[in-house]
């Protein structure tokens, strides 16, 4: 049985390094290269940007400012990884800058990422590294360096074998495809370099035309990265190579017999083109003699006289793939001048030899550092030479609770954890990173609205582009003009929106706090705003909480009011929606068909009745009633133009939500409140019987099960728990907090 599933396991694995191409000759390596050139003769920068395109790309809403989503960063590693959360401006840039490089034909700039901690900087540079990992593995990421083998004297003598792994039978032929035994030395290329660089320079543009054309090598040769159009060998190979030239009297067929071409895989665990440098005193690169070495003894005696020195360190595993400079601007200054060098010349000095490399640089800084290297002599030197890219705080309440999902899934597996909990911890979160709008910055027509938003309502607009029930259709139509502007309004100056809040890290670190409350029996937003109520007490720990109170905004304690009171109507309409003596589904078709029949009206139209089939005039008595109930103008002129705003209205949200069916809740927030309330004002009494029940058993106590109000209560907490998430002891929590708050006293 081990037996059979070792040899199915042995020609599964061989099958895979076949069609992998693991393993070529020169000769087929060139074979390949005219089939696929492009993937082929690409560098670093074009390698990642063909990452990103091969995984995908998402649009998103207009509603929350439009743009561009990368799927890379959605993926999630088995190393504990996670997707990144928003941020499509630091990937757009990121991808631009990419693209700069791969026209330019040199990766001649550091990508440097800077923000506050806890802005996901780090994640953003992990989630690449990680694309380029998975994308090694696939057919379109195939990317191949070289070695140098040298066989036994036994195995020149009877051939060597071209297609098999045994059975030597050229003498010509290469030796890249020698067995084990009959090898002697095999070195390999520390720096990992491009096969392509073994033709000689001066010969790499006539070689494309005898195997692709002149007209399409052309078109090829002024997007080659100059790595790759006029890189050269590092020293070590280019020593290895000019021994073997002279050797066999400059037969360069002979010279490339030693070429062993190897497909090789980006992993950052093992540093194969993916490194990681973290703040630190020494050097990132170095070279040791290899005299020693014990490949040494068993090279052709032409190559034993030479000095061939080993290249090591960080640039050089790096090279080809990325390096991550972690927190840069904490190390002294001159312990990375050299990047100056690096990033205009693609090269560095590692002891007596120059290496000539292919690397994206990216590096993270949070923003003190970053500020204290702006102060420095050489800092004009050094912006030349960095493409600073901002990485703030999300502002979006949505994309901050979705950070928080492992970290509740975490907690669940203990503790009971009731919905919103994750929502409370990023509302507060969001709310301490928002700026005041200044009016002075929009036209008067919007200034207004502008200056008179709420923390809240600007949360609201930058989540899902809500606007506030207080502003009539005209202003909303002025407020949704001027989003982009709004966020926008702080994005060039040093403290922009998003550099100063609270961060995730914090957030976790009250949501595990408030798992720990034992006056809780589970984790819920209750046991949450309780710790922020102890969080905000620490103001000389954190700088965001000592910001000046600005008409209501950087205030942090007033937000834990702010979000209990979001908190409250979030539960309130839980609460009304689980006692199951109507369904909300039929004032979404009363605003529908409210819509249908007023642009009807509007148009001089009639409707077609799907019962008779008969023409008909638009239904004036539903009209009436719609508008009675949400107090519309009676006035002619007034209410043909409340009228005509509704239509508007629904135009202008579908203009923002292009293929999506009209969710009225949504486009008339105000009117839908306004429905609600005339219902269960029609429904006051038997819902105060049902209100005094519900209180009784958030007290722990029994309701009179004969009651119709009892009956009613029981019902909604087995629909709370059904429907919504919520345990016998958080719906209970929920039941009381609403009582107390809302509809006692």
């Amino acid at each position: 049985m081990a037996a059979d599933w070792l040899q199915n396991l042995d020609v599964s694995i061989r099958k895979e390094f076949d069609s992998n191409r693991r393993v070529m000759s020169f000769e087929e390596y060139l074979a390949l290269l005219a089939t696929e050139w492009t993937s082929q003769l690409r560098g670093s920068a074009r390698y990642l940007t063909d990452m990103m395109d091969y995984f995908g790309t998402d649009p998103l809403p207009a509603a929350i400012g439009g743009g561009t989503r990368y799927r890379v960063f959605d993926r999630i590693e088995a190393d504990n990884s996670r997707r990144v959360i928003g941020q499509e401006g630091v990937q757009t840039h990121l991808y631009r800058s990419l693209k700069t490089f791969t026209r330019l034909g040199q990766n001649n700039k550091l990508l440097l990422l800077h923000g506050p901690n806890g802005s996901a900087k780090t994640s953003i540079i992990h989630a690449l590294m990680a694309g380029m990992e998975r994308y090694s593995h696939e057919k379109e990421g195939a990317t191949y360096t070289f070695n140098w083998v040298f066989p036994h004297e036994r195995a020149t003598k009877s051939g060597i074998g071209l297609n098999q792994y045994d059975a030597p039978k050229d003498p010509g032929a290469s030796y890249a495809k020698l067995t084990e035994e009959d090898t002697s030395a095999r070195i390999t290329c520390d720096l990992r370099d491009h096969p392509f660089l073994l033709v000689p320079v001066t010969e790499r543009r006539p070689l494309l035309e005898k195997i692709l054309g002149k007209a399409r090598t052309d078109e090829l040769w002024n997007s080659l990265p100059s790595y790759v159009a006029r890189g050269d060998l590092c020293h070590r190979c280019r020593q290895i190579f000019e021994a073997l030239l002279v050797t066999h009297g400059g037969d360069y067929r002979k010279v490339i017999q030693f070429v062993q071409v190897e497909r090789f895989f980006y992993s950052r665990r093992y540093r194969k083109g993916l490194v990681t440098i973290e703040p630190q005193m020494h050097v990132d690169a170095g070279y040791q003699q290899l005299t020693m070495n014990k490949n040494m003894g068993s090279l052709p005696s032409s190559l034993q006289g030479l000095s061939l020195f080993s290249l090591g360190g960080d640039l050089i595993d790096a090279n080809r793939g990325i390096v991550e400079y972690s927190d840069l601007l904490k190390r002294p200054i001159d312990s990375f001048k050299y990047l100056l060098i690096a990033t205009e010349t693609g090269a560095i000095n590692v002891g007596a030899s120059i290496a000539y490399l292919d690397t994206v640089m990216l590096g993270s800084t949070n923003e003190l550092q970053l500020d204290a290297f702006k102060e420095f002599p050489d800092f004009t030197s050094f912006k030349a030479r960095i493409d600073l890219i901002r990485v703030p705080y999300l502002m979006s309440a949505s994309q901050e609770q979705e950070i928080y999902h492992q970290d509740v899934a975490q907690l669940a597996i203990d503790k009971h954890v009731a919905p919103h909990t994750a929502w409370v911890l990023s509302i507060w979160a969001v709310l301490t990173r928002l700026k005041k709008p200044n009016s002075i910055n929009y036209p008067p027509n919007v200034s207004s609205i502008i200056s008179n938003l709420t923390p809240i309502e600007k949360a609201r607009l930058y989540d899902s582009g809500e606007m506030p029930i207080s502003l009539g259709p005209e202003d909303r139509k002025v407020l949704r003009s001027a989003l982009g502007k709004l966020r926008e309004e702080y994005h060039n100056i040093p403290y922009y929106e998003g550099r100063m809040g609270a961060s995730a890290r914090e957030m976790k670190s009250v949501l595990f706090d408030s798992a720990q409350n034992p006056d809780f029996k589970c984790v819920t937003p209750l046991a949450v705003l309780r710790e922020m109520e102890e969080f905000v007490k620490r103001v000389t720990e954190y700088d965001f909480l000592k910001q000046d109170v600005k008409e209501g905004y950087h205030d942090a304690v007033e937000f834990v009011n702010t979000v209990r009171n979001e908190y409250l109507g979030r539960v309130d309409r839980e609460v009304r929606d689980s006692i199951g003596i109507y369904d909300t589904v039929q004032w979404e078709e009363f605003l529908r068909k409210y819509v249908q029949h007023v642009s009807l009206v509007l148009k001089k139209e009639k409707v077609k009745n799907q019962i008779t089939g008969k023409m008909e005039d638009p239904d004036l008595a539903l009209i009436t009633e719609f508008e009675k109930i949400v107090d519309a103008p009676t006035e002619a002129g007034e209410r043909d133009s409340f009228r005509q705003n509704i239509i508007s209205q629904v135009g202008a949200w579908s203009l923002d939500h292009l293929r999506e069916p009209v969710v009225y809740a949504r486009v008339f927030p105000e009117y839908w409140a306004k429905l609600e309330k005339h219902y269960f004002e029609s429904q006051k009494a038997l819902l105060t019987k049902m209100h005094n029940a519900l209180l009784l058993y958030g007290k722990g106590e029994t309701p009179d099960p004969t009651e119709e109000g009892s009956r009613l209560a029981a019902q909604t907490v087995t629909n709370m728990k059904a429907r919504l998430g919520y345990c016998d002891d958080c719906s209970k929590e929920v039941i009381t907090f609403l009582m107390r708050s809302k509809y006692q006293g």
